[in-house]
């Protein structure tokens, strides 16, 4: 049985859910585990030959490979089609869904197969990550718990999920525009148990009242032509709605409160003008903050983009920031 908490917003074209959470706990039961590489090694990695069908359940829910019936168990099978995850390709089958592990502990992700080429797909990946890893460092070094947090674009909600864990006496949301992540969200945080979690659709922080002493983020940061909305972020070079979360947080923080942003900033002849733009918020607004790059050089691929043809690099940033009292 599926298990959320009451105020959980699930959108009315939701797959059925609680078929997910069973598959879920099943692949645990099975031992299941997949560490999720990025797009561009996921495709090189199935261009080798005999890698073009699926032999096992990683190859089913990791790799995205089209398989046989035999496959999978005909309870995971069942499972798949319940929740309307089962696609036909070419005389085989294909999850819709892939199915990653944490770095830390036995948990479990769904999010969109690969290829990721949907509108509405929801991600998870290496950015995924490490937003993962910097927040279980920054997280218990806050001054004092915070009793309330969001997650801004939680995607398949793995930051609230790992708030949850970590402060399990605070009220966590997790919010997205996207109501497949929503979606992915409630799944993921009945399958970790963290029935707390209350998800639900919002652009940003406009769908949901009150003041938040944490605001967690990992948003798109790219720019991309199909404006995907799990990697599309908006301005010239893919920055705009980074500073957007910015705005929110100086406008939604309690006294105290923090936020903490993982992005990527496009570095134009070695100046991050996402710096120069958190700089003149966050001082203009009093708050006291840090900024520094934790990745010199992530998705190299997408300097090819005619959008990025003066860009240097991607750098992935880790921005912390503290409201004054």
């Amino acid at each position: 049985m599926l298990t959320v908490s009451p105020a959980t917003t699930v959108p009315s074209s939701a797959a059925p859910l609680g078929a997910l959470v069973e598959l879920g706990n099943a692949l645990r039961k099975l031992g299941y585990r997949f560490i999720t590489p990025t797009p561009a090694t996921i495709a090189l990695v199935n261009q080798r030959p005999g890698n073009e069908t699926a032999r096992d359940l990683m190859d089913v829910f990791g790799w995205s490979r089209p398989f046989e019936a035999r496959i999978l168990p005909a309870h995971l099978l069942a499972l798949l089609k319940e929740a309307g995850m089962l696609r036909t390709d070419k005389g085989l089958l294909r999850s819709a869904v892939r199915v990653s592990s944490s770095s830390v502990g036995d948990a479990l992700f769904f999010h969109s197969a690969w290829p990721t080429d949907a509108v509405d797909a929801v991600f998870f990946g290496p950015d995924t990550y490490r937003f993962l890893r910097q927040l279980e460092a920054a997280v218990p070094a806050l001054p004092s718990a915070p009793a309330r947090c969001i997650d801004i674009g939680c995607g398949a909600g793995a930051g609230a999920i790992a708030l949850a864990r970590m402060l399990p006496a605070a009220t966590i949301h997790a919010v997205d525009i996207n109501p497949a992540a929503v979606s992915m969200t409630v799944v993921n945080a009945a399958l970790a148990g963290a029935v707390k979690v209350i998800a639900g659709e919002s652009d940003l922080l406009k769908d949901i009242k009150g003041q938040f002493d944490l605001i967690i983020a990992n948003p798109p940061y790219l720019v991309d032509a199909g404006k995907r909305s799990y990697r599309h972020g908006g301005g010239v070079l893919g920055g705009a709605l980074s500073l957007s979360i910015v705005d929110a947080a100086i406008d939604r923080l309690a006294p105290g409160g923090s936020l903490m942003l993982y992005s990527a900033s496009a570095i134009v002849r070695g100046i991050d003008e996402m710096h120069e733009a958190v700089r003149a918020r966050l001082d203009g607004a009093g708050f006291s903050w840090s900024y520094g790059e934790i990745d010199p050089d992530v998705f190299s691929e997408e300097l090819a983009n005619p959008a990025y043809a003066q860009v240097d690099r991607l750098a992935a940033v880790w921005l912390q920031a503290r409201c004054p009292l």
